[in-house]
């Protein structure tokens, strides 16, 4: 190894070695105690439609419903910091802590996790705009962004090779939810009655999110094929796409309730979860 090599792992250790500072870990577990809450909202929301309430079963639904209190800015940047905490960590762990992993599980390392890094600072910064008084709609900025991607050359396809890619995530989900893939992520508890819930929750919670991830990549596919940005709105308009069905109702109230599911199972994760 060169000089310039042993410098360059030297400086990386250094990194990994501050990335493991406790600090960044209860950051973290925060932020996914802040995404179990969300998941929860957006669940409660989802029945609420079923029922015939108005809501938007969205994140940014969800937000507005935590900054909708005296407390809301402290909560606000509490969240902030919470979700800018777990994204780096889920970066260092695509990154610094896959490094010296074989060369196929760290491509899917550095995919994975970079994926969920972006996703969290995504969230991170929506709370950011709530909490300076400039809130979002994430169904008008899934509609823009698909009118502006249709604008540009070869746009329809790029829609239609995001709606297959968000369908893909939502397999995934379902398919990590039903082989139990998350019992990775926890301290197990077999063979006891808790872990025997948080099995049911873990199934649950996952099959439903990749339900619900699966109908709004097909939203944008529908968009793309109909040449109807208007059409692609995102998980909340996915959600209210089913009202009309005749099982609609039921359908919101169990994908509702696996979302409440994986927020449980997400809150758990939080507190046990391996770090």
């Amino acid at each position: 190894m060169s000089d310039g090599e042993s410098t360059l792992s030297q400086a990386a250790d250094a990194v990994e070695e501050a990335s493991n500072h406790k600090a960044l870990d209860v950051l973290a577990r925060a932020g996914f105690a802040v995404m179990a809450l969300l998941h929860v909202i957006v669940g409660a929301i989802a029945v609420a439609i079923a029922l015939g309430h108005p809501g938007d079963a969205e994140p940014t639904g969800a937000i507005a419903q935590l900054a909708d209190n005296p407390w809301g800015p402290v909560v606000m940047w509490a969240c902030v910091a919470s979700c800018i905490g777990l994204a780096l960590w889920q970066a260092s762990e695509a990154t610094l802590r896959a490094r010296n992993l074989p060369r196929k599980e760290r491509l899917a390392k550095l995919v994975s996790s970079g994926f969920l890094a972006i996703a969290y600072g995504s969230v991170g910064l929506t709370f950011a705009n709530f909490a300076v008084g400039l809130p979002t709609d994430s169904g008008d900025r899934t509609r823009d962004f698909s009118a502006r991607l249709m604008d540009s050359p070869f746009g329809v396809w790029a829609l239609v090779g995001l709606g297959l890619a968000v369908i893909g995530i939502g397999i995934y989900f379902v398919l990590k939810g039903l082989r139990r893939g998350f019992k990775e992520e926890l301290f197990h508890f077999d063979g006891t009655r808790r872990g025997r819930l948080i099995d049911g929750l873990g199934v649950t919670g996952h099959v439903a999110k990749g339900i619900a991830l699966d109908l709004t990549g097909l939203l944008f596919v529908i968009a793309a094929a109909k040449h109807s940005p208007d059409e692609s709105t995102g998980l909340d308009g996915s959600l209210k796409a089913l009202r009309d069905h005749p099982l609609g109702p039921y359908l919101l109230v169990a994908i509702g309730a696996g979302f409440i599911a994986y927020g449980i199972f997400a809150l758990i994760r939080a507190r046990f979860g391996r770090m």
